[in-house]
């Protein structure tokens, strides 16, 4: 039985926000003076990503004529079980579940026009329940019983960024957390400058092409481009190989083995007017530093070729899955492990790796799924444990094999928002507790119905859940602002720590650095973006780089934001690359593919 999921949610195409209104007036392309008034999003193909919106100026509308996804059946609901101990249902302070810092406001999903960021100006409404002033040195704000402490910035001197008691920690430990260090080094100073900049791929008129995958070893800084993968010198951008594919990259592994090899699967051919896709079906392992596709495979059901919504890697296996059913492959030779079975009535709708490999499974009706979290043997793909989820949750993502953490959406707005987290036992198969990160207050997404892995503005370590909250107002008369907060991952309750991104930045987590935090700062209209660690135990932020404040730098980098784009770093290094080439949109601004940020020390 196969049903394809609607299509997949895509992020709403959008102007600038422009300069806070006290600043004088800047002209907008075109003609005419002020920021630009808020417009209803333009339709587009299905499948076809907008261009993300430029933050802090005026930007021309952007995308294409879309057709408004076909809306699924309404779910029968959740039908979780019974509030557990720590759970959302319990009441954990007295202005609702769960507040994640200042108490909470009456804010409007969505509020800002044009999409999230963190230069907007004010004009709007809110109801606050308690109003907080802020001070310039560290404070605590008791909500319900539990103490909030507001965190610093400061860049450090120390050689590493250290987590809860390691070096350049700083601060209370009182949060508790890791003691692991981290391996990013804190420099003296942080100030960043462009390495190199990417153009970006040209492509038919009227088309959007996957490139999707990015990678970063000790040798290069690897990037998926039109039906082709590239490793670039990492400091100067020059191009030391290229490994040609016969059709566009539509999916990739973001795991990488310890000899940096990885996984994609890509299409059998180029986009054609009479035919732009031909199915996502071909799987290959890549050398990341030889520059080498050391096998391509393919897997069959009823004798048709399985087309692949996600690819994934653990154990030495390569694992993609999708509305046809999984297959899987041994890493290094490329041998079929396991195939979907004829006339199943279940199927692995995907997976995901790391430490472990975790399947998706969905079975029953369209009406009635039922989704199944299965740990699984990666070279057998033998159950070792299972979570059958509530009947009627059509989707889930998994944000950590290790420990297991999955996201689901109740299916109330819309197929990548995030309405709960389960922390699942991986060798019981039992729910630890369940997390409620309502969209309203949490700014956590997971893009795509059926991709298993993506979902940003939440990581996972020292057993806590890190997630950013929507935006909200500020300290300033114009400024918007957002925080990190903590769950624990074993009681479901927030662990008093958070991360201010301060007024008028927004601030994302990436990924988890031993036991810290690493974490990008979306800049306002004038300056330039940054990226903290901050400390898993005292949640003190360490500013690791600062790129430039000129217009023509932060106009690329701000296309390039967490929710459209694929950011890694790295010892000093920040590397931002689109998900996808497209002649949509402005025509006056140079579009890149790629820019590279590094330190001046």
């Amino acid at each position: 039985m196969t049903q394809p999921p609607p299509p997949p949610h895509q992020p709403p195409p959008g102007g600038g926000f422009g300069p806070p209104q006290d600043q004088p007036p800047q002209q907008q392309p075109g003609g005419g003076f002020g920021p630009p008034q808020p417009q209803q999003p333009p339709a587009q193909p299905p499948g076809q990503p907008p261009q993300p919106p430029a933050y802090g100026y005026p930007q021309a509308p952007q995308g294409a004529p879309q057709t408004p996804p076909p809306t699924p059946p309404a779910s029968p609901g959740y039908g979780y079980p019974g509030p557990q101990p720590g759970a959302y249902g319990q009441p954990q302070n007295p202005y609702g579940q769960p507040g994640y810092g200042y108490p909470q406001q009456t804010v409007p999903l969505h509020a800002q026009s044009g999409g999230p960021g963190g230069g907007g100006g004010g004009g709007k409404s809110y109801t606050w329940l308690v109003v907080v002033a802020a001070a310039v040195v560290a404070i605590a704000l008791v909500i319900g019983g539990v103490v909030i402490a507001r965190s610093g910035d400061d860049g450090g001197k120390d050689d590493t960024a250290g987590s809860s008691g390691g070096t350049g920690g700083g601060g209370d430990d009182s949060g508790g957390g890791s003691t692991t260090p981290g391996k990013e080094k804190v420099p003296a100073d942080p100030n960043s400058r462009v390495l190199f900049q990417v153009p970006a791929p040209k492509v038919a008129d009227d088309t959007t092409i996957s490139v999707s995958g990015s990678w970063l070893t000790d040798k290069a800084y690897v990037k998926s481009g039109v039906s082709e993968i590239v490793g670039y010198d990492p400091d100067k951008g020059t191009e030391l190989w290229t490994i040609p594919l016969p059709g566009p990259v539509c999916r990739a592994a973001k795991h990488v083995t310890e000899d940096n090899l990885t996984a994609v699967a890509f299409e059998p051919a180029k986009p054609t007017k009479a035919k732009p896709s031909h199915g996502c079906t071909q799987v290959a392992a890549i050398d990341l530093d030889a520059g080498k596709k050391l096998w391509t495979k393919s897997a069959e059901v009823d004798g048709r070729l399985i087309p692949y919504d996600n690819i994934t890697l653990s154990g030495g296996t390569v694992a993609a899955g999708g509305t046809s059913g999984g297959a899987a492959f041994d890493l290094e030779s490329g041998k079929p492990l396991w195939v979907p079975k004829a006339n199943d009535s279940c199927y692995d709708l995907g997976y995901a790796g790391g430490p472990k490999m975790v399947a998706v499974r969905k079975c029953g009706s369209y009406d009635q799924p039922q989704l199944n979290i299965q740990t699984i043997d990666p070279k057998t793909g033998k159950v070792i444990s299972e979570y059958k989820m509530a009947e009627g949750v059509e989707y889930a993502s998994v944000i950590s094999t290790e420990p297991l953490v999955v996201a689901a959406e109740a299916g109330q707005s819309d197929s990548i928002g995030i309405s709960d987290v389960f922390s699942i036992d991986n060798k019981t198969g039992k729910l630890r507790i369940r997390i409620s990160v309502p969209g309203d207050q949490y700014a956590a997404r997971c893009s795509g119905v059926t991709t298993i892995e993506a979902c940003t503005g939440v990581v996972v370590g020292n057993d806590r859940l890190y997630v950013e909250t929507e935006e909200h107002q500020g300290g300033g008369e114009y400024g918007r602002t957002n925080e990190i907060v903590a769950f624990d991952l074993a009681t479901g309750k927030q662990t008093g720590q958070r991360a201010d991104a301060g007024d008028r930045y927004t601030i994302t987590p990436l990924r988890m650095d031993g036991g810290n935090v690493i974490a990008y700062k979306r800049p306002p209209y004038n300056k330039g973006g940054q990226i903290v660690s901050i400390d898993g135990g005292s949640f003190k932020e360490t500013k690791l780089l600062e790129n430039p404040a000129a217009k023509t730098v932060r106009d690329v980098e701000t296309r390039m934001l967490p929710e459209y784009a694929e950011l890694l770093y790295s010892q000093g290094r920040l590397y931002m690359s689109a998900r996808y080439a497209s002649e949509l949109g402005t025509t006056y601004q140079k579009k890149y593919h790629v820019i590279a940020f590094g330190r001046t020390d």
